[in-house]
């Protein structure tokens, strides 16, 4: 694999020093005029230099000679004399996804057992990244999620703690809760793009937002600007007056039950759905060029789906079909201030409602697809998605009862850049160097109560929808 490399740091300068050595012995042997004196001088002058110098060189590199200094989220003064700003209310959910190991910990029995499940492990020990690969993963995944754990570690040099976790790259989650009944079972963590109600997985940010060649999508750090231009393009009143969605079809029943609501000669549900044939490509799949609709749906493939954000970001009212799966981020959305709910059970029907609401009460629409984009622009910013990880990674580290190590099948990771789209994808997102700014702080973990009436919250504000529904009720 292109991306990995064993070894590729290491420094070979004993063999390179005896090189010069003989050279510079050489060329004492043709003048033996210079006193020995000022030879032995010399020679030694020259390979302590050498030495230090490459010292310098590798130190600079790696962290294999500097004494470990993990640096405080809180302490500023660490990076520039700022205040850090408060991380938005979504890095909450961290303390959530983790609290099944608070009272036991982590072990590396735990860990062990998440490699059935996993495709790959990863290591960090000292700021330098390794990898163990178990299975092949679909496109290029684990590519991109990998090249993202690098930035995160070039951005924020000696604060991501060693650690040791194991990954999953398919799209459901896989950790049942109901495989592990009881507070003494070994539950193994696994990190993973996406979570539900009913499994374990760690959500951690998915492989796009640095890139995803295979359709065409950009890093998230080059595409949120494009999709803020598209929408500055067509005014939301000059948009159509209807849900837009394109995709596949073919993955989850909601696509299929989805397809099933595009208006034809017989019914109008007020929906545009285009179906996309992955065989064709992806030539015409330019998102930023897609605001054009007042109403864009988003809905579950075989799990989550990363275009979440994409149809966020756009201006125009999301409808969201009852989604089952969350991602990092989704949790911070709330009903009928981000997006609009649509009811899975009666997809058509509750799409078209919501496009006559909208279109009878337009400022409150255009307000519900502005906060949606807002939420994007200001909380899902690239930085921001370091310090999730950031946060995630370093309170994961916290519940370790064991001291990670470099595993016998372990080989470094390696900045590799590639090929073709994958090389252009890595430049885009490629970190520049240290981040002058302080992490953003986390709050503290919800309580009960706090939970439950979020919880609560986001249901009554469904229900609300699901009554103004059934009495049609559009004022």
């Amino acid at each position: 694999m292109a991306e990995i490399s064993g070894g590729e740091c290491g420094s070979a300068f004993p063999a390179a020093v005896s090189r010069k050595l003989a050279y510079f012995s050489g060329m004492l042997m043709k003048n033996p005029g210079v006193p020995t004196f000022i030879s032995v001088f010399l020679v030694t002058l020259f390979i302590t230099a050498d030495i230090f110098t490459r010292w310098v060189d590798v130190s600079s590199m790696t962290a294999q000679f500097r004494p470990k200094d993990i640096l405080l989220f809180g302490d500023a003064k660490a990076t520039n004399n700022s205040t850090p700003q408060s991380c938005p209310e979504y890095f909450r959910w961290i303390h959530e996804d983790l609290k099944p190991w608070k009272h036991t910990g982590i072990t590396n029995e735990m860990v062990e057992k998440a490699r059935e499940k996993a495709h790959f492990r990863l290591i960090i020990i000292d700021g330098r990244l390794y990898m163990e690969k178990y299975e092949y993963v679909f496109q290029t995944r684990d590519v991109f999620t990998i090249w993202g754990i690098l930035q995160l570690l070039k951005l924020y040099p000696r604060k991501v703690p060693d650690l040791d976790l194991m990954f999953m790259c398919h799209d459901p989650p896989l950790v049942k809760k109901s495989d592990y009944p009881d507070n003494t079972s070994v539950i193994p963590p696994l990190f993973h793009y996406c979570g539900d109600d009913l499994t374990y997985d760690i959500v951690f940010p998915d492989w796009s937002f640095w890139g995803w060649p295979e359709v065409n999508v950009s890093p998230w750090v080059k595409l949120s600007k494009e999709l803020e231009q598209g929408n500055q393009r067509q005014k939301w009143m000059e948009r159509e007056p209807f849900a837009y969605w394109k995709g596949n079809t073919y993955t989850g029943w909601a696509r299929r039950d989805l397809a099933m609501c595009n208006s034809d000669d017989t019914q109008e549900w007020n929906a545009r759905i285009h179906h996309l044939d992955w065989r064709k490509g992806f030539n015409d799949t330019d998102l930023a060029s897609q605001c054009t609709h007042r109403y864009k749906i988003y809905v579950e493939g075989n799990a989550w789906s990363v275009s979440e954000k994409y149809i966020l970001a756009c201006d125009s009212m999301s409808l969201v079909i009852t989604p089952h799966y969350y991602d990092f981020f989704s949790r911070g959305l709330i009903p009928t201030v981000h997006y609009w709910p649509i009811n899975e059970h009666n997809m058509c029907s509750s799409i078209k409602f919501a496009v006559d609401w909208g279109n009878n009460n337009t400022n409150k629409a255009q307000e519900i697809g502005r906060r949606g984009s807002e939420f994007v622009k200001k909380e899902l910013q690239m930085n921001l998605v370091y310090d999730y990880m950031l946060h995630l990674l370093t309170e994961y580290s916290k519940l370790f009862k064991y001291r990670p190590v470099i595993t016998k099948n372990a080989v470094e990771v390696c900045s590799c850049f590639g090929n073709g789209m994958v090389k252009e994808y890595k430049e885009l997102s490629m970190v520049k160097g240290p981040s002058e700014a302080s992490p953003c702080i986390m709050d503290p973990p919800y309580d009960d109560h706090q939970l439950q009436a979020l919880q609560n919250k986001k249901r009554n504000l469904t229900k609300q929808v699901e009554f103004w529904e059934a009495d049609e009720h559009l004022s």
